[in-house]
């Protein structure tokens, strides 16, 4: 078995929802080792969270900078070989930037950047360093969206048609009607988040999914974006119409203020043949529907399913798997790849996949920005 990767964690403390789903995640397979980090830029709450998870603290880093020179004097073979980047998102570029150029492998939260600009920057140093690099589009590890994504790459829909994707979340709807709120919330503000909320957040989600599964590139597209209030400049909701070719269409419908929403996430694709369904709050059923027959409903773990989902499964069938084992097949496929170790094509989705995402977000921005009007992608 190999030794355990020794993997590094910026942000992510506290209560935070990614820190404590990355974490697990790396823990999964038994591939992983956290040595230290950075869990917060308040050193009091940095050194306590480390000591609440029970970490060594002599690892614990005041800061980013500190992080990098301190483990530079490290022996090779003592020092993180990668590091998760699990900060609000004006931070990946810089901290990716300098952990390609000093030789570490990366694990980033998505978008990738805040600017395309920074995304074909970063691209440059990844080929020359030729490190692993992963970009956490986290639904894209579930064992049926990946049987999905075969079924479709042997043709058992036929041509495809239509692609629909909706994901609709509620949170930002109480924030948004109180003006004090929706101006002290960082997702809300172009700074720390970047051009866009919902698109930026959630959409790419969409994006990078649809995409994913179909093997299919967007070729143009057209946003409608909804901002609810005059003063805020971060979108909150969209509707965006894709053309792949002038025969194949496809649609997002994305929101942060879909009222009492959770994480309805669904995924729809729709081919000569038949179609397939997934929704992500109930991720273990996949819906096959075909003309004439009825409904099919598969689910992960049984030998029908192909081997790329079995690959992900890690339960006799009937035993849910959820969101953190999505992200575990991601962590896993990073740590096979740094091992060099026999992995499939797409188990993780790389820093290429991320700089299509942050130009999906550009581009949303500039369609939605130019009066909803169609542009080339």
């Amino acid at each position: 078995m190999s030794k355990r990767i020794k993997l590094g964690v910026l942000g992510g403390g506290g209560d935070s929802l990614i820190g404590v789903l990355h974490r697990v995640a790396a823990y999964m397979y038994d591939k992983y080792e956290i040595v230290g980090g950075v869990f917060n830029p308040i050193w009091e709450e940095n050194i306590g969270f480390a000591e609440q998870i029970d970490l060594p603290t002599d690892r614990i880093y005041k800061d980013f900078d500190t992080m990098i020179e301190s483990e530079l004097k490290l022996p090779k073979e003592e020092r993180m070989e990668v590091v998760s980047v699990l900060t609000p998102n004006f931070l990946h570029y810089p901290m990716a930037k300098k952990l390609l150029e000093n030789d570490f492998n990366v694990i980033c939260e998505k978008p990738l950047t805040t600017t395309y600009e920074e995304a074909i920057e970063l691209e440059k140093i990844y080929k020359e360093k030729n490190k692993v690099f992963a970009v956490t589009y986290t639904y894209t590890g579930y064992p049926m969206v990946r049987q999905m994504k075969e079924m479709i790459a042997q043709g058992e829909l036929g041509k495809i048609h239509k692609i629909d994707i909706q994901y609709y979340q509620g949170w930002i709807n109480p924030i948004i009607h109180d003006e004090k709120l929706r101006k002290n919330t960082w997702r809300l503000d172009p700074e720390k988040s970047g051009i866009s909320c919902c698109v930026g957040d959630i959409g790419t989600h969409c994006f990078d999914m649809l995409e994913y599964v179909t093997g299919l590139e967007v070729k143009e597209l057209l946003a409608d974006f909804n901002y609810v209030y005059s003063d805020n400049k971060m979108d909150v909701d969209a509707n965006i119409l894709l053309r792949f070719s002038d025969y194949v269409k496809g649609i997002i419908r994305t929101s942060q203020i879909a009222t009492a929403e959770e994480n309805n996430f669904v995924v729809t694709i729709y081919g000569q043949n038949g179609a397939l369904k997934w929704g992500q709050e109930n991720p273990n059923y996949l819906y096959l529907l075909q003309e004439g027959k009825p409904q099919q409903v598969l689910k992960p773990g049984h030998p029908y399913t192909k081997k790329f989902s079995l690959d992900g499964v890690k339960l006799p069938p009937g035993h849910p798997e959820g969101i953190f084992d999505s992200m575990g097949n991601i962590y896993r496929g990073v740590a096979n790849a740094i091992n060099k170790e026999s992995i499939y094509d797409e188990a993780f989705p790389t820093l290429m996949d991320g700089v299509r995402g942050v130009k999906f977000i550009e581009k949303a921005v500039e369609s939605a920005t130019n009066g909803s009007t169609w542009v080339k992608f």
